[in-house]
């Protein structure tokens, strides 16, 4: 809402838009991400395949959450800018905006995290919770 309220409106609330839009696909993905990995998981354990299914599965359940991090980072730093520099009557609008796309982002990473344990899509998730984490504390002060 605070960023269809803004000077720079068309650029801000549209952008806003289009993120709201891919969390909501995402959110649609997420439901049945990890569907694979228990399938992987019911194989019995000395089945030879049973490693393979298991670490691919987890990485492409990682995928989507990994996603979610980057929507959750970008929107948090929208939200941010907006709740310092945007409509002040909608600073509180921002501020909450902020609040939940870096819960998002942080819950996100911590899937990649919990999935994935090392690796690249880890670090990346660790570094968008932290950029969600910075641009929350930004809003807040």
């Amino acid at each position: 809402m605070a960023a269809a309220f803004t000077h720079d409106g068309s650029e801000t609330a549209e952008r806003a838009r289009e993120l709201r839009a891919r969390a909501l696909e995402l959110a649609e993905v997420e439901l049945h991400a990890y569907e694979p990995v228990l399938e992987a998981l019911r194989l019995p354990r000395d089945a030879p395949e049973r490693a393979g299914r298991v670490r691919d599965a987890r990485d492409a359940a990682s995928q989507s959450p990994l996603e979610i991090a980057r929507v959750g980072a970008e929107l948090a730093e929208l939200a941010s800018d907006l709740a310092r520099t945007g409509n002040q009557n909608l600073a509180g609008d921002a501020i909450a905006g902020a609040l939940l796309a870096e819960a998002s982002a942080q819950a996100a990473a911590q899937l990649v995290a919990i999935n994935l344990t090392e690796g690249a899509a880890v670090s990346e998730a660790t570094g968008l919770a932290h950029r969600a984490l910075t641009a929350r504390e930004e809003a807040l002060t």
